[in-house]
C-alpha cells in the first residue's frame, strides 16, 4: 500500500472540510417545515422547469457540435491547432457575463448578425434561445475536453487496422472511434448538463430574466434571495442535490471502462 506524507493527509482533510462546510450550513438553514410547499410552488416549478428543458437542449448541442470538435483536435493536424484549441477552451476562463455580453453583440437586434436576423424576423436575444444558446456556450468546452481526452487516451491503433481492412472514415467513426470513447462521451455529456442547468451569468446578460421564458432556477434562487430567504435555501438545496447526482453519475460513467468496439 501506499503511503503518504500526514502533511498531505492533514490537507487533504482540510480541504475536504472546506467543501463540505458550506454544504452542511446550507442544509442546517433549510427551513424542513416547509421545503415541499417552497420547492413546489408555481415560480418555482416553471424555473425548474426550464432549466430543465433548456439543459436538455443544450447537452444535446454540445455533444452534435463538441463530438466533431474534439476529433478534429484530437486527430488532425493543420496550422493554428493550438490557436482553435485554446479558442474553444476559452468559455472555460471567461467570467460567463462576459460570454453573455458577446452572445448579446452577435445575436441582438444591433448585434453581429441582429439585422439579418430581424430581416427574417427572428428574435433570439431575451428568448428561450437565448437560454439555450448562453448555455450552450459556457459548456461545450468540458464536452470538448472530455472527448479529447478519451481520444487521445485510445490512441489510434484500432481505427488504423480497420481502415487498412478497408473500412471508410464513416465506418471506422461508426464502429470504432465512437465506441471506444463512449465513456468519455457519456461523462462529457453528463457535465455539460450540471454546467447548463447552474448556469447563470451569460443567462442573464443574453436573455434576461423574464419569468417561464427565461429565469432558469438559479435566476429564480437569485431573485428569492432578495425577497424570501426560505425559498432561495430550498431551491439551491435542490439545484446541490441535482449536482451530487449529475457527478455521481458521471463518475459512474468514467469508471464504467471502454466498451468493446463493434465488430
Amino acid at each position: 500500500m501506499i503511503q503518504l506524507p500526514r502533511w498531505v493527509l492533514a490537507a487533504a482533510g482540510l480541504g475536504t472540510v472546506f467543501l463540505l462546510l458550506p454544504l452542511a450550513a446550507i442544509t442546517a438553514e433549510v427551513n424542513w417545515g416547509q421545503f415541499i410547499p417552497l420547492i413546489t410552488s408555481e415560480s418555482s416549478l416553471a424555473a425548474l422547469s426550464l432549466s430543465l428543458r433548456t439543459a436538455t437542449v443544450s447537452t444535446l448541442l454540445c455533444v452534435l457540435l463538441g463530438v466533431p470538435l474534439a476529433l478534429v483536435l484530437a486527430r488532425l493536424r493543420f496550422p493554428g491547432k493550438r490557436l482553435v484549441r485554446a479558442l474553444v477552451l476559452l468559455p472555460l476562463v471567461l467570467p460567463p457575463v462576459v460570454g453573455g455580453i458577446a452572445l448579446l453583440y452577435t445575436f441582438g437586434r444591433q448585434g453581429l448578425l441582429g439585422g439579418v436576423l430581424d430581416v427574417l424576423g427572428i428574435q433570439i436575444a431575451f428568448s428561450t434561445t437565448a437560454v439555450v444558446l448562453a448555455q450552450t456556450f459556457v459548456a461545450l468546452p468540458f464536452l470538448v475536453l472530455s472527448v479529447e481526452g478519451a481520444l487521445r487516451t485510445a490512441g489510434t491503433r484500432y481505427e488504423a487496422v480497420a481502415a487498412t481492412l478497408g473500412a471508410g472514415p464513416g465506418t471506422v467513426l461508426r464502429r470504432v472511434t465512437v465506441p471506444l470513447v463512449l465513456p468519455g462521451l457519456a461523462s462529457g455529456a453528463v457535465l455539460s448538463f450540471a454546467r447548463c442547468l447552474g448556469e447563470f451569468g451569460a443567462t442573464l446578460a443574453f436573455a434576461g430574466s423574464l419569468e417561464g421564458v427565461t429565469r432558469t432556477l438559479p435566476l429564480e434562487i437569485y431573485l428569492q434571495r432578495e425577497t424570501d430567504a426560505d425559498a432561495a435555501v430550498a431551491l439551491s438545496l435542490v439545484l446541490v442535490a441535482v449536482a451530487v447526482v449529475v457527478v455521481g453519475l458521471s463518475y459512474r460513467s468514467t469508471s464504467a471502462g471502454t466498451p468493446a468496439v463493434r465488430q
